[in-house]
């Protein structure tokens, strides 16, 4: 039988035989999860250990494996959002957002300028918060659980603004085909503000903290490097590839939303290790407050908070309830009753962790006759036991966790 499909416990035993009988070494195997707290999910590590230094390792997911794409494939277009901000939970919005963005695409619907730009408002909201949980979980598995206290904090003032947008914290559903359902509050507006004026100084404080820490430093430089010419091989985009010196964004290269109207720098670092990763994200933050500030300021005063669009826009029920022209365009969008062309779309967007992209075809029936999610952290995690290889076993935990690999997006 090939040594490929054997499990890995099988197909390690024989490596530590045969390195027990040629060299006289007691290699050992180390079973990494699925559910210990270091793995930031429900995956698997098998390790081949020679002491604490990994000589080999295999990944496996399945784990929470909840068929996405198929059930996607069976629900009508409106109803796929609350899938899609299961993925990467950690900034759900920019998922939600990526899903309207595919649909309006097949449908070839034009939005308005000012719905463009609150969704560059949610989503650059959303890019922070996945970084202050990467960032500062990093420094919680080198020791130091006192910055991640300190800007979680400001993690739950993004949510409360997403509870005023759309009632929802974590999972949020967020937006309609079109633009929003309602439009946002005054509340939501001065959370905003409230934000940007508060944060700076915290997220100042939590750089300071542990970018110059020596501590922090001997752990995370060096560790877990990948030179850019692997982490294109595997795929990688994202912050783990502009780690790596490659300036690739999703914004600026296809840019949607109207990324273009605004000015902000990439980040990017030069070893691809998971120091240069934590840097590249905190950098991010920055880059992701001017956007808002612009857009903010750029903001068009008309426009509404979603597209004309009746036949596939969800009229708001207290129409249903009065007016029988919305109650028909209710139930025919419920239904299923309005044709969509057969066609293929692909749509992708910059997420917290990199390229989230939507592969859509449709055959004019009220679902998807095929969709697949283009999730980052699939990618990367095939990439982890070779990064890891001759590494120690401490490297093996903050390697993952600078990657941010994210399981939710790993079993579709």
């Amino acid at each position: 039988m090939s040594d490929l499909l054997l499990v890995p416990e099988k197909r390690f035993e024989k490596q530590i035989k045969a390195t027990k009988e040629k060299d006289g070494v007691e290699l050992s195997i180390l079973n990494l999860g699925p559910t210990h707290p270091a793995t930031h999910g429900i995956f698997q590590n098998i390790l081949l250990m020679d002491g604490e230094k990994i000589i080999d390792g295999e990944g496996t997911v399945g784990y929470i494996h909840r068929a996405f794409e198929k059930i996607a494939e069976n629900r009508p277009f409106y109803q796929i959002n609350v899938l899609t901000d299961r993925l990467n939970y950690c900034s759900s919005p920019i998922n939600n957002t990526g899903w309207w963005m595919t649909v309006e695409k097949m449908l070839g619907i034009e939005i308005p300028k000012r719905v463009q730009y609150m969704r560059v408002i949610i989503m650059e909201l959303a890019r922070i918060a996945d970084h202050i949980i990467c960032s500062s979980v990093m420094g919680v598995d080198t020791g130091a659980l006192t910055g991640f206290l300190y800007v979680m904090q400001y993690r739950e003032k993004i949510y409360e603004i997403y509870e005023e947008i759309c009632g929802a914290r974590l999972t949020t559903n967020m937006g309609r085909i079109g633009g929003f359902e309602r439009e946002w509050s005054e509340a939501a507006w001065r959370k905003i503000d409230e934000f940007l004026a508060e944060f700076p100084a915290v997220w100042t404080e939590f750089e300071n903290m542990l970018s110059r820490n020596r501590i922090f430093m001997d752990r995370t430089i060096g560790a877990g490097a990948i030179d850019a010419e692997l982490a294109m091989s595997y795929g990688f985009t994202g912050p783990n590839l502009r780690a790596a010196g490659v300036d690739y964004d999703i914004r600026v290269a296809s840019p949607y939303c109207s990324y273009e109207d605004f000015e902000f720098d990439i980040p990017v670092g030069q070893n691809g290790d998971c120091y240069d990763r934590f840097c590249v994200r905190n950098a991010e933050v920055w880059e992701s407050m001017k956007i808002i500030r612009q857009a903010l300021e750029k903001m068009p005063a008309e426009g509404g908070y979603h597209a004309d669009v009746p036949e596939y826009y969800l009229p708001p029920k207290e129409e249903v309830y009065n007016n029988m022209e919305a109650l028909i365009y209710h139930f025919k969008i419920v239904m299923g009753e309005i044709p969509v062309p057969n066609t293929e779309v692909y749509h992708s967007v910059e997420g917290g962790n990199g390229e989230l992209g939507f592969y859509l075809i449709t055959n004019g029936s009220r679902v998807p006759y095929r969709l697949h999610f283009r999730r980052p952290c699939f990618i990367y995690y095939q990439a982890f036991n070779e990064i890891v290889k001759g590494r120690s076993l401490s490297d093996a935990i903050i390697t993952l966790s600078s990657m941010n690999v994210i399981a939710g997006e790993l079993d579709c």
